[in-house]
């Protein structure tokens, strides 16, 4: 994992679906698990999308709060 991509989480935002133009970071969990059966998209995208899952499933978002500036 690139360290930087825990930023990314928080300034990269959905590109399309239902989720559009919601940040990564913001993503239901239920809506991440859906992209982890089905598939994730190559490249950044689905790094984002694979970490922010194993941090919703993990019960860690607080782990992104500090990130978010104030």
């Amino acid at each position: 994992m690139d360290p930087e991509d825990l930023k990314r989480l928080l300034t990269v935002r959905m590109p399309y679906g239902k989720f559009q133009g919601r940040l990564i970071g913001d993503l239901p969990g239920s809506y991440l698990a859906w992209f982890v059966r089905t598939g994730l998209p190559r490249g950044q995208l689905g790094r984002l999308l694979a970490l922010a899952h194993e941090i919703d499933h993990n019960g860690l978002r607080d782990l992104l709060q500090p990130l978010r500036g104030r």
